[in-house]
């Protein structure tokens, strides 16, 4: 199989664990007998230093020839890097607006999975690190309060601001589906998290859902309001399977979920349109301050191959041999920095990289 994938190396960090996640793959076409073929794209710092603004329309468009995108990070030290005193529309982040946009990337999927090896780096307490948790964020990544109208005015000395919360019905249906489809994969529970006692949004969100819900049978459908969730996450993470929720909600929940992992250097991400396209990323940042030092830990955009193996390519067998091998070298006792415990081998981005390659 030919598998057809434009890389966006990104800023800081980016390029480094990009270039791992490549050296996995590679190791996975060549056990498996596939044929990668990659075009390369700049996004964020890297695109504003060369063409002046942080995605091209020719960036867009190869991204949209192609089969996948596999993006680094993006973004720079807000307080001393010269992208930051931009205006806001041409600041690096600005370009991941852009490409979901133009790429139509309403669902993003952010599993938080806490493996044995790294319960001890889990906040919280110990009962509940040991029993661990599987769950998997669906969060609708166009719509809402960051794609609504926006903005400030001033009448009579006072300043007024105004971000408006808009969502269709379509908006909604076709995020709950890819929900509800994903949860057919897992353990079958979708959660629908909004503010139905206050917003007329949540309101909508929860009668489409529960429309969309009668035709999965076999899928339990609960509801919870966001601040309940919030507080569900730190006290039984173990109750949730698939959390489905809208885009401001689904950004603050997917945080707070890396963290109960132990680390946001594990954590991978999809964002999918009504195809099998999606574009796949770490959910951490770009870490300036580590850049080009081979600190980073490559394992959330590695393991974020392995989600654009299993959701674009239907390559389930390859995702799987990707993931077994992240959960051998954390059993063999390697750490990159932001993992390390006592008694375990602290190595590089790079040698990260050759040891999961290793063992595919």
């Amino acid at each position: 199989m030919k598998l057809e994938i434009a890389c966006i190396p990104g800023d800081g960090i980016g390029p480094e664990i990009v270039a791992q996640a490549n050296k996995v793959l590679d190791q996975v076409a060549k056990k498996f007998g596939h044929e990668i073929e990659r075009k390369e794209i700049l996004m964020g710092g890297a695109s504003i230093d060369v063409h002046g603004v942080p995605l091209t329309d020719e960036a867009i468009a190869t991204a949209k020839a192609a089969d996948a995108v596999l993006m680094g990070s993006i973004g720079g030290d807000t307080n001393t890097s010269p992208w930051y005193k931009l205006p806001p529309e041409k600041r690096p982040e600005a370009g991941l607006l852009k490409i979901r946009k133009a790429l139509n990337l309403f669902a993003n999927l952010r599993p938080a999975y806490l493996y044995p090896e790294l319960a001890g780096a889990c906040p919280l307490k110990e009962e509940i690190s040991r029993a661990g948790f599987d769950m998997l964020i669906m969060r609708e990544l166009t719509g809402g309060l960051y794609f609504g109208e926006r903005h400030t005015t001033t009448e009579n000395g006072v300043r007024k601001a105004v971000d408006t919360l808009t969502y269709t019905e379509e908006e909604i249906r076709r995020i709950a589906i890819k929900a509800f489809d994903v949860a057919r994969k897992r353990k079958g529970k979708v959660t629908s998290v909004d503010k139905a006692n206050v917003l007329d949004s949540s309101r909508l969100w929860r009668s489409v859902v529960e429309e969309v819900a009668k035709d999965y049978p076999d899928v339990e459908l609960s509801h919870m309001l966001v601040d309940n969730c919030a507080m569900q996450l730190v006290k039984d993470p173990a109750q949730f399977d698939v959390i489905l929720t809208e885009n401001m909600f689904g950004d603050i929940l997917s945080d707070e979920a890396s963290m109960v992992t132990g680390s946001i250097g594990m954590l991978s991400s999809a964002s999918l349109n009504d195809t099998k396209f999606g574009l796949y990323e770490p959910s951490h940042g770009s870490a300036p301050d580590i850049a080009g030092k081979d600190l980073a830990n490559p394992i959330a955009t590695v393991l974020s191959a392995a989600m654009m193996l299993r959701y674009t390519f239907d390559l389930d067998k390859e995702a799987e041999a990707v993931e077994e091998a992240v959960r051998k070298v954390l059993a063999e006792g390697y750490r990159t920095g932001d993992i390390m415990s006592e008694g375990c081998t602290l190595v590089g981005c790079s040698k990260m990289g050759d040891l999961l390659a290793e063992r595919i």
